[in-house]
């Protein structure tokens, strides 16, 4: 009868012990899932409304210029158009070579609004990100040290639509290629995983 209990105690005891093993693995096993709204974090940053106000104010100095061109070219135009008006057998050669002398000008002209527009959009694009990837580092690395701090495995950032909207992971098991095994597709991957 001693046997027996002791045995039973031994069962019992190796029960509890895998019992608490395998609480042990369930709780490892749980990932935390946490979410940010990058939309709302950008607009409370301060470092984003001066960046907006200074590209803002950009963008109207470069469309001042572009529209003084313009202003310069209608000008010009009608001036040309007005000269037209005029043209007679008696100023035919003059009023030609005036002409032609207006549309080169006019095609000169044309050619520095589209070059004055297309270098506007390479200076506002310029200095938006010159100030604002700064800003989306900083939240990147705030967004990155709240999820170790709070033990988060994911991060999905409510504001982007889609499917890309991960911004962190801990770097988890990747299951990837087992997917692709299991469904007969090659197991290499085309691209190594980078973490976020």
């Amino acid at each position: 009868m001693e046997k027996t209990i002791k045995k039973m105690k031994l069962i019992k005891g190796f029960f509890i012990a895998a019992g608490l093993m395998l609480t042990a693995n369930a709780a490892n096993a749980q990932q935390k899932i946490g979410s940010v709204d990058t939309n709302d974090v950008f607009e409370s940053l301060t470092e984003v409304k001066t960046a907006n106000t200074t590209i803002e104010t950009l963008s109207k100095t470069k469309q001042a210029e572009i529209e003084k061109l313009i202003s310069q070219y209608q000008t010009k135009l009608k001036a040309a158009q007005d000269k037209e008006k005029t043209l007679s057998e008696a100023n035919k050669e003059t009023v030609t070579k005036e002409l032609m002398a207006a549309q080169t000008e006019l095609e000169t002209l044309g050619k520095k609004i589209e070059e004055t527009r297309a270098q506007a959009a390479k200076d506002i694009a310029a200095k938006q990100n010159e100030l604002v990837n700064p800003i989306q580092q900083k939240v990147k690395t705030a967004i990155f040290t709240v999820a170790k701090e709070r033990n988060l495995s994911y991060v999905f950032d409510v504001a982007a639509q889609g499917a890309n909207n991960l911004i962190y992971t801990d770097g988890s098991e990747d299951i990837t290629s087992i997917v692709k095994t299991k469904l007969g597709a090659s197991a290499t991957t085309a691209k190594p995983a980078a973490k976020k």
